[in-house]
């Protein structure tokens, strides 16, 4: 993907999630359920939440030292009030201004399939990297899309890219959110994920899917090899 292009479309999910923060805070008000387990280990940790949104899975924090880091200011803003006695930062994800080797564990819940291009997913993760201790875990969940919608989108786009029609990387789709805006999606597969983490410096330890009725995601649990 042209470069860009790339910073235009991370630009555009910063101010999409500004433009929806509202109704993505009403409807988003509790963490999923279905993958609680993969914040078990986590509870008295040092804890870093790239991507937090509205702070949510900090429900399944509360023992942690708990920082929660955003680039929508608005989303940091629903956090803030929502958690007044937590910490929480508006700032670039691929450019945390955070020590390194500070945190026991990185969680990037259903984040990195908004950052656009292999090159700045790369960075995403070579900057969780960097916050983290040596042998502390990165936890990262996308989506699994798998919804008619979803995948008549894939399709559409997949055309449009093989007739030259659009700066999209193949994989990458806009979904509309009602009639306010198209949201960015790159569509991993599990293999995908694993070996863009393992190129980023990451030891994978565990993958697999998580599912409750319409909502399907992928996760993975990696360790930071130093």
């Amino acid at each position: 993907m042209d470069k860009e292009y790339a910073q235009y479309l991370l630009n555009k999910v910063r101010e999409d999630y500004n433009l929806i923060s509202g109704d993505f805070s009403r409807t988003r008000k509790y963490p999923w359920s279905e993958i609680k387990f993969l914040f078990e280990d986590a509870k008295e940790g040092k804890v870093l939440d790239l991507g937090c949104g509205n702070g949510r899975f900090s429900e399944f924090l509360k023992e942690a030292d708990y920082t929660g880091v955003d680039n929508s200011p608005e989303l940091i803003k629903k956090a803030k009030e929502k958690y007044p006695h937590l910490k929480f930062l508006e700032a670039d994800a691929l450019n945390v201004p955070l020590s390194d080797n500070s945190f026991d564990f990185v969680f990037s819940i259903a984040v990195l399939h908004h950052i656009p291009s292999k090159e700045l997913r790369i960075k995403f993760l070579k900057e969780a990297k960097r916050v983290l201790k040596k042998e502390g875990k990165l936890i990262i969940t996308v989506w699994k899309f798998h919804m008619k919608k979803e995948r008549y989108l894939l399709l559409r786009y997949t055309i449009l890219k093989i007739l030259g029609k659009t700066k999209l990387d193949f994989k990458d789709i806009l979904e509309p959110w009602g009639k306010k805006t198209q949201r960015y999606y790159h569509w991993f597969s599990k293999r995908e994920l694993i070996k863009l983490t393992e190129e980023a410096g990451f030891k994978v330890k565990k993958s697999g899917f998580t599912k409750r009725k319409n909502r399907e995601n992928i996760y993975i649990v990696a360790e930071n090899k130093g």
